[in-house]
């Protein structure tokens, strides 16, 4: 199995930054990425990455940049001009490969990130 650590979370301004990790356990992941769940709200996905290929919710482009490590075990989110309404449990999901060749689908615990106006 394999385990996602996520870190960075926090609790900032409106207008400011954070910036989320989310490493994994794996062999490498093909595909790693970010949802998030408001209080009372759906999850929802906001950000992507599979191979160099990025993609984004509209409500954070381009505020909100993923990238990955070479080692593709490990992914940032890079989260400028933060607003209230990002408020939410931030979840880091990804398809790696571990053991000897098993792939599956994974989620971390979630971190909480609060934005105060």
């Amino acid at each position: 199995q394999v385990q996602l650590v996520e870190s960075g979370g926090g609790s900032v301004q409106a207008g400011g930054s954070l910036r989320l990790s989310c490493a994994a356990s794996a062999t490498y992941c093909s595909y790693m990425g970010w949802y998030r769940q408001a209080l009372g709200k759906e999850r929802e996905f906001v950000s992507g990455i599979l191979s160099d290929s990025t993609s984004y919710a509209d409500s954070v482009k381009g505020r909100f940049t993923i990238s990955q490590d070479n080692a593709k075990k490990t992914n940032y989110l890079q989260m400028n001009s933060l607003k209230p309404e990002d408020t939410a449990i931030y979840y880091c999901q990804a398809t790696c490969v571990y053991g000897l060749s098993s792939v599956a689908t994974f989620w971390g615990q979630g971190t909480q990130v609060t934005v105060s106006s």
